[in-house]
């Protein structure tokens, strides 16, 4: 039986990773346009106010990547979430063109679902782990 501590501490974990799911959520998917087959979020509407726009949501971005550095993600995958949020900001900082590429690029939903990727190949190495000991 899990400890009480190590029980809180994953449903913490897990309600964090659900708060930064909503969030990318809101800035990247958040609405559909009818016609359109791609949804759009807060960051594609703030993109269309250039530099400002991508600057503000750039800022929210950063945000996601910080709590998800928080699962003590190695360094190169944190560099890879900063590397989407700057080519978000990047080129969704040029008018017209980069209100386009936000609303398609979705740099939020890539890095949760980095996390979400890194955290389940990590259970599974946990998972694995006691099963490789016992065998050795």
């Amino acid at each position: 039986m899990p400890s009480t501590s190590s029980s809180s501490s994953s449903d913490s974990d897990r309600e964090r990773l659900e708060r930064l799911r909503r969030l990318a959520w809101w800035l990247d998917s958040r609405w559909r346009i009818p016609g359109i087959p791609i949804p759009i979020g807060l960051d594609g509407i703030a993109s269309i106010v250039p530099v400002v726009g991508d600057t503000a949501t750039a800022i929210v971005s950063a945000y996601i990547v910080r709590e998800a550095m928080r699962f003590g993600l190695p360094r190169s995958l944190v560099i890879r979430m900063m590397a989407n949020v700057g080519i978000d900001w990047a080129v969704g900082s040029i008018p017209v063109l980069g209100t386009l590429f936000d609303v398609a690029f979705k740099a939020n939903r890539r890095n949760v679902d980095l996390l979400h990727r890194h955290l389940e190949e990590r259970m599974a190495r946990a998972a694995a782990s006691p099963a490789d000991r016992r065998m050795g």
